[in-house]
């Protein structure tokens, strides 16, 4: 080989080890989705998965003919036929795996290449001298093993090859170029290591001197728990007095160097060249010591090698090997029994070391600049452990399960993430001090030491010059603000760095780095200060990537299970959504294709761990609410009445006391406490939700694969959907039964639910009054968002179908004394009491949890039964039409009258069904009058601004205009002259076929059959006056207003004057009226003076209509002595 060939600046060593590694890892990423597809294609066994020629029964044949013969190649087997049909498919479909193998035979010899080159350069390494040289030649080694290794995992890669090869050789009359070579490395390395340790014969000693340089390093890494305690590793508190000088080492580079990494190093580079554990105590040392740390060591992904018993089966047929045979079994026995131990008590002390160094920095971030190198020795041990754990878990003998079975990992995980986000929140303030650091500091020293060589080739030493001018050029003020992370770029500084390691590392060298090892390790550190300023994120990348979880799903879920389970750690549950954001880090760029498929499985992982956490959340929140409602319901009135029972009888105490009766206990007693250390279940609920929305509350959001997630978002979907059900759970609705919930119980319970939540606050920043507005204005409609039925309309329907239905049918009675509907006695007894759930502190109530638009919408629906009756009354009008016309103009003729009331038919049902209107409006009357009261309450400038416009518009105001007044006033609660609402419901329901004419003919008609009607109740029983409850207990006293409400509207539609009509209506039932007075039959004047005093009623009642107009037309005297006799009637039947 010519002098040239061994110029080491014309060999690029480093550009080309720093390649290969990078393209041997996207080899790898390609081999692994080659050999799980084929896992996927058996176990799934969807034809669209697996490509049809592998698994077509033709093609069977074909494919175990090609397997089994191959590499060679035979185009004239009958079992080939039918390859011939799918040629063009196969080099379609299999081309990329074909190519794949193809580019991983060109890897391999580009590696052999360069190993080649670089035992004929003689390259010295050494870890803790040439760091970079020596990590990337032990990277490419182990790189190139696995590679091989995985290689020979793939079962269809023969199937594929060959398939592929014979194809093309139908197609284009050869076989492809590449195939003969690619055939043979398959068989080659069908034991993929034993056939490596014969190829690396020839770079043994290169190897071996890369190893043993990690007798340094190595067992220094390699400690118990115990050691590192005793040495206080990663404690910044443990001496005061130097917390603020820079942490300083040798191996800067080494003391963050992956474990995991190390061991690879050494378990197969030393079965590579296991000559040297025959000849080197060291090098046996390492060996051992490594065989005892683990079971066995990722391949790549979640792919392992199982190191005992492979190691084992190498050394077997090797001749004299029988020591090392026993020292590998003694190693496995060692793993199998301390390994799991050892390592657990690592987990252990890593805990509380990052924990410590965590509240530190968060405490003190300045520190971050000396103590850089803390934070990641920290992140690099830790995530060693963790992978060492994730690895063992799924491979280990099940005796000793215990010992990788971590509750606690999940911990360990958010310390990691706590100090990463310390250096992604701090970075400015690290590049700042490594800035100064540089310039100040380190290019004095290298200054020196350059200065200082007794030999510098030129090209040497022009490197060494542009090193010490770069870092004193360094200026803090450089840029305008160290946040862009763009304005410093020492790439190129480092690579030159590499670069002069391999020119100074090869034999006869003018200026050897073996002899100035002072430089190197000076060097090693100005790189890593370097790092600090511009590669920060690549950094914490390489000392805490965690993405290895994304093949590790089930056990991923199976932590995070055990960690809500856990209540002391589901604080740290917030770590597993966290990690979802590194699985992006191990996608490269010569397997694009796996890209979405990794970024869906994050954002699927990322989705469900965030949702678990928000109903774990929930649920301890339902939970409390529920322990808060059951506590307010012990301070409802109605549980009141035992206490005031003992209270009356505390005098014969001694009578009625029983002996051994339990005392009951009341509301509040669970406060008391005499005792801090006992914990009731509302106590362990709070801690327990304090600990998850800490987590919640952690991060405000979080990016995954360009995708923004929110914790507390989902929290607050949760609570939404929760608290729709809960309030429309608490109203006890039973369809079967008919029961529900008093209105001012739930109330009690939905402020106590509400009180809770707005609790919530106190632990994470959500706005609880959000949820609320959503939810409690979704229960004002009909149906929520969801489509599913409100309070509203449960309480719409009950008081419709149940309470006033019962009215109806005479089993309840409106009382005006006490405004509510009362339960009259009859012989089936209702299951309610109406007085609980129509009484003036129910209704507000109601008025309170249905809100304006909810009371809306019960008017409404009352309006829509009122014009439902409205219908059936016009029908009965136009039944009656001409009788009707004429009784209009003879009301003056009473004989005449007489005559014409036979003729009149239903005369009954008009006033069953105006009975029910006066009923339903009422109630309505009841509901408004809440909706007032509550309004004033919470709004009193708003309504009484309302009440002050509407009580002033003018006479002559234009009735549109006035409509609009009254509905805003009726949607505030607010009485009108006519009611808006019933002039809607009316409207809706003109007929086509009659003419407005028409209409308004049988609208005054309509008044006149009530008017003509009313006597006849007075041969009712039932409708006898009583001035204790002011009214009838037929409800004919509702009467008063139906007859006002129902005229109001109608003139109002139909355009007449509601004052003339009512006055015709006060004529006719005046007249009417007076004609019953000269009855003598006793049953039909039975209750007379009752009737009569519904013409005051209703006179009361309008605002159109007064007492003058009264007494012109129906004498005073007469009501006056009605009142008399009624309640003279009272005081005798009462009597």
């Amino acid at each position: 080989m010519s002098r040239s060939v061994l110029q080491p600046s014309q060999q690029k060593l480093a550009e080309k080890l720093t390649i290969l590694h990078d393209r041997g890892v996207g080899m790898l990423t390609r081999l692994y989705n080659i050999k799980k597809q084929g896992q996927v294609w058996k176990a799934c066994g969807d034809p669209k998965a697996k490509p049809s020629y592998l698994i077509d029964k033709n093609l069977e044949s074909a494919v175990k003919f090609i397997v089994r013969k191959f590499p060679a190649v035979e185009t004239r087997n009958n079992n080939l036929a039918q390859l011939q049909k799918e040629k063009s498919e196969i080099l379609k479909n299999l081309a990329l795996y074909y190519f794949t193998f193809v580019d991983v035979m060109e890897f391999k010899d580009h590696v052999c290449e360069l190993l080649n080159t670089i035992d004929v350069c003689q390259v010295f390494f050494d870890i803790t001298v040439n760091f970079d040289l020596t990590k990337n030649y032990l990277d490419l080694i182990i790189t190139y093993t696995t590679l091989m290794i995985l290689l020979s995992r793939i079962e269809e890669r023969k199937a594929i090859i060959g398939l592929y090869n014979y194809a093309h050789e139908m197609t284009h009359g050869a076989s492809d170029r590449e195939y003969p070579r690619l055939g043979q490395m398959i068989v080659d390395y069908e034991n993929p290591l034993k056939k490596m340790m014969e190829e690396f014969v020839p770079h043994s000693k290169a190897l071996s001197d890369a190893l043993i340089s990690l007798q340094m390093v190595y067992p220094r890494r390699n400690l118990s728990a115990d050691q590192w305690r005793n040495a206080q590793l990663l404690s910044l508190i443990s001496a005061p007095s130097t917390m603020l000088n820079p942490a300083q080492s040798d191996t800067m580079p080494c003391e963050y160097l992956s474990l995991d990494t190390m061991e690879k190093w050494i378990i197969f580079g030393f079965i590579l060249c296991h000559g040297i554990l025959n000849s080197d105590a060291t090098a046996l040392t390492l060996w051992k010591l490594a065989l005892q740390s683990s079971s066995c060591l990722a391949l790549f992904r979640d792919e392992v090698f199982h190191i005992h018993k492979a190691a084992e089966d190498l050394f077997v047929n090797i001749r004299g090997y029988n020591k090392r045979i026993n020292d590998i079994r003694e190693c496995k026995e060692a793993a199998v029994s301390h390994a799991g131990s050892m390592h657990r008590e690592r987990r252990k002390f890593l805990r509380s070391a990052l924990k410590e160094l965590a509240t530190v920095l968060s405490d003190q971030p300045g520190l971050l600049g000396p103590k850089a190198l803390f934070v990641f020795m920290a992140l690099s041990f830790a995530r060693d452990e963790i992978i060492w754990l994730l690895r063992h878990a799924d491979n280990m003998p099940k005796k000793s399960a215990d010992d990788f079975i971590d509750k606690h990992i999940a911990e360990l995980i958010f310390y990691m993430e706590e100090l990463r986000a310390h250096v992604r929140k701090y970075g400015p303030v690290m590049q700042r001090y490594y800035v100064q650091y540089l310039s100040g500091f380190d290019a004095v020293v290298l200054n020196e030491l350059v200065q200082n060589l007794s030999v510098c080739p030129e090209d040497e030493s022009i490197i060494m010059s542009s090193f010490v001018n770069t870092m004193t050029s360094l200026s803090v003020k450089q840029g305008n603000s160290f946040e862009d992370g763009e304005v410093f770029d020492f790439r190129g500084m480092r690579l030159d760095w590499f670069r002069l390691q391999a020119y100074t590392s090869v034999s006869k060298a003018s200026l050897g780095i073996a002899d100035h090892r002072e430089l190197g390790k000076m060097m090693n550190t100005i790189i890593f200060h370097t790092k600090m300023v511009d590669s920060l994120v690549e950094m914490l990348v390489e000392t805490s990537d965690l993405s290895i979880f994304c093949f590790y799903s089930r056990a991923f879920e199976k932590m995070f299970q055990q960690c809500l389970e856990l209540p002391s750690q589901s604080r740290y549950s917030i770590a597993f959504p966290l990690l979802c954001t590194h699985f992006m880090s191990c996608t490269h760029e010569l397997c694009p294709e796996e890209r979405h498929h990794i970024g869906d499985r994050s954002l699927s992982l990322c989705n469900m761990f965030l949702d678990e956490m928000a109903k774990q959340a929930r649920n301890l929140i339902t939970d409390i609410c529920t322990e808060q409602c059951t506590l307010s319901d012990q301070l409802l009135p109605k549980h009141c009445a035992k206490t005031i029972s003992q209270a009356v009888n505390k005098k014969s105490k001694k009578q009625t006391g029983k002996k051994g009766e339990p005392e009951r206990e009341k509301p509040g007693v669970e406060s008391m406490r005499k005792n801090r250390l006992v914990v009731t279940n509302l106590d362990k609920l709070h801690t327990a939700l304090s600990e998850l929305c800490f987590s919640i509350n952690y991060v405000p959001n979080m990016i995954v694969w360009e995708h923004t997630f929110t914790p507390r978002e989902y929290l607050t979907s949760h609570l939404e959907i929760r608290f729709t059900k809960s309030i429309v759970g608490m109203t006890m609705y039973n369809q079967a039964t008919q029961e529900i919930a008093k209105p001012s119980e739930l109330l009690t319970s939905v402020r106590a639910y509400m009180t809770v939540l707005q609790s919530i606050e106190n632990y994470v920043q959500i706005d609880i009054t959000r949820v609320f507005n959503n939810v409690l204005l979704q229960q004002t409609q009909h149906l929520d968002s969801h489509g599913e039925p409100t309070i509203t309309s449960l309480y719409t329907n009950w008081y419709l179908e149940t309470l006033l239905r019962q009215v109806s049918n005479g089993h309840i009675a409106y009382f005006p004394a006490m405004k509510a509907f009362v339960n009259l006695p009859t012989e089936n007894e209702l299951t309610f009491n109406a007085e609980e759930y129509s009484d003036i502190s129910e209704m507000r109530a109601l008025s309170e949890l249905l809100g304006p638009y909810g009371m809306k919408f019960l008017s409404e629906s009352l309006m829509w039964h009122i014009s439902s009756q409205v219908a059936e009354l016009k029908k009965l009008v136009v039944e009656n039409v001409e009788v009707l016309t004429q009784m209009r103009t003879s009301f003056d003729k009473p004989d005449q009258m007489a005559a014409l009331f036979k003729r009149l038919s239903s005369v009954d049902s008009v006033l069953k069904r105006m009975t029910i209107i006066g009923v339903i409006l009422s109630f309505r009357s009841l509901a408004q009058e809440a909706l007032r009261d509550v309004l004033s309450y919470h709004i009193p400038f708003l309504v009484s601004s309302i009440e002050d416009f509407k009580d002033h518009i003018p006479r002559e105001t234009d009735m549109k205009v006035a409509m609009n007044v009254y509905e805003l006033s009726s949607a505030a609660g607010l009485p009108c002259e006519i009611d808006p609402a019933l002039v809607v419901a009316l409207s809706s329901q003109k007929s086509e076929n009659i003419s407005p004419e028409e209409e308004y003919k049988i609208a005054c008609l309509l008044m006149v059959f009530v008017a003509v009607s009313i006597p006849t109740l007075a041969s009712n029983v039932m409708s006898q006056y009583s001035p204790a409850i002011e009214g009838h207990c037929n409800n004919i006293h509702c009467l008063a207003k139906a007859i006002n409400q129902i005229a109001a509207a109608l003139f109002t539609i139909h355009k007449g004057s509601i004052e003339d009509r009512l006055k015709e209506f006060l004529a006719l039932a005046s007249s009417s009226l007076l004609k019953i007075g000269q009855e003598t039959d006793k049953t039909t004047t039975r209750n007379r003076e009752s009737v009569y005093l519904l013409l005051d009623m209703i006179v009361q009642e309008s605002p159109f209509l007064t007492m003058d107009l009264l007494e012109s037309c129906f004498p005073y005297v007469l009501l006056r002595n009605a009142y008399h006799a009624v309640y003279k009637q009272s005081v005798t039947s009462s009597a």
